[in-house]
């Protein structure tokens, strides 16, 4: 079914690899994570978009052949296997999207692998659901894995795990795991294709509308113009993207958001080209990978603590500090030593979180309590960026 597209596409990249040359390349695109979302590759009966799928395998060949390394994150399997089962009306809602998914997620890999294998490119599955980044360890083994993978030059493709993630196992969408997967692997660069252009002032296609091409930390408020409606067969929609990219843009890595239906657009992007696209402008500051992994952790903390206003201050002063005992009045939820906890205020606002050097049981007996190692290091905390500014006020 790809015979002619392939004997074309393969040849294109044969004869001209050796001569091909990114303009414009630069450090930021050493390494590179592209979301593929479902509206991109699937058609609107829910098959393959099998066409679609080969120039998106294209331009990815392009940069791999040029010694880019790409992560792909790839949604579709759910879509996949919808157009191929219709299960019983005895099926609820639930059931009906694992058996979708388990069908689609090995027809989905399948295209994949034989596009890729037209290209002499090896290509390596891996399902994620978000026990996969709940500690260290796991999430260690996950980025060791890819990294493996990438020297090894193995394209990692990597999507949720569908079949087993449901209701709080789940991510938002695979735009949350683009951003995962981006701040793990340490990378500069995310490009999430979706079927619009990017981010617009108003709604696209209408008088006066313009696509915003940049936005930065100085950008303001975007939620006035951002629809929270899903579309689709994808389970997120701007909103989500919108948010999940001012959060990884803020530690260092910049987003692309691109419509993944215009034919070279990853390559356009790379070659710093002007194509329609929406930039979420890196910031300069560079966390640690400790804390790009806790900053994505909220969902695993396990419990709470209550600081009094002295102990907030401190977490909120521009100067590093770890939270002691002596600055928290009460212990919520049961954890032990290592668990992610939240740190909350007295009015109930949320400060932060980290992880506990006590169980609750300890922390619970030393509450107020002036003693040599704190509750969380300074290490191994992050705060809550939005309430500096609400308490420096």
């Amino acid at each position: 079914m790809f015979t002619y597209s392939i004997n074309f596409a393969t040849n294109y990249i044969i004869s001209g690899v050796n001569s091909y040359k990114l303009k414009n390349s630069n450090p930021d695109f050493n390494r590179i994570v592209i979301k593929v979302g479902s509206n991109v590759i699937t058609q609107s009966d829910g098959s393959l978009n099998e066409g679609r799928l080969l120039r998106i395998v294209e331009d990815v060949a392009i940069l791999y052949k040029q010694g880019i390394e790409v992560i792909l994150i790839t949604s579709g399997a759910v879509a996949a296997g919808r157009s191929e089962v219709t299960p019983s009306k005895r099926t609820d809602i639930v059931a009906a999207k694992q058996i979708w998914a388990a069908i689609g997620q090995v027809k989905l890999m399948s295209s994949y692998q034989f596009l890729f294998g037209k290209y002499g490119i090896h290509a390596g599955q891996l399902l994620a659901t978000k026990e996969s980044f709940r500690d260290r360890v796991h999430y260690l083994n996950m980025k060791n894995c890819i990294t493996a993978m990438l020297e090894n030059r193995v394209l990692p493709i990597v999507n949720e795990n569908d079949t087993v993630s449901i209701n709080e196992l789940m991510f938002t969408d695979n735009d949350e795991l683009s951003g995962l997967i981006s701040s793990m692997m340490d990378c500069k660069s995310l490009i999430i294709l979706s079927n619009v252009d990017g981010v617009y002032n108003g709604i696209p296609g209408e008088k006066g509308t313009e696509l915003i091409s940049r936005i930065d930390e100085e950008s303001g408020d975007l939620d006035k113009y951002i629809s929270s409606v899903k579309s689709g067969f994808g389970r997120g929609g701007m909103f989500t993207k919108c948010s999940i990219a001012r959060k990884i843009a803020s530690q260092g890595i910049d987003v692309f958001i691109a419509n993944g239906t215009r034919d070279s657009i990853i390559s356009d992007i790379v070659k710093r080209k002007t194509v329609p696209n929406t930039h979420f402008i890196a910031s300069s500051k560079r966390e640690t990978g400790v804390k790009k992994w806790l900053s994505h952790s909220d969902t695993f903390a396990k419990g709470a603590v209550v600081i009094n206003a002295g102990a907030k201050g401190a977490l909120l002063d521009e100067k590093a500090t770890s939270l002691l005992m002596i600055g928290i009045t009460r212990v919520d939820g049961f954890f032990k030593s290592g668990d992610i906890v939240r740190i909350v205020d007295e009015e109930g606002n949320n400060i932060g979180l980290g992880k506990s050097q006590y169980d609750s049981k300890k922390a619970e007996q030393y509450i107020g309590e002036k003693l040599g190692k704190p509750f969380i290091h300074y290490d191994y905390m992050v705060i809550n960026e939005k309430s500096k500014p609400a308490f420096q006020e």
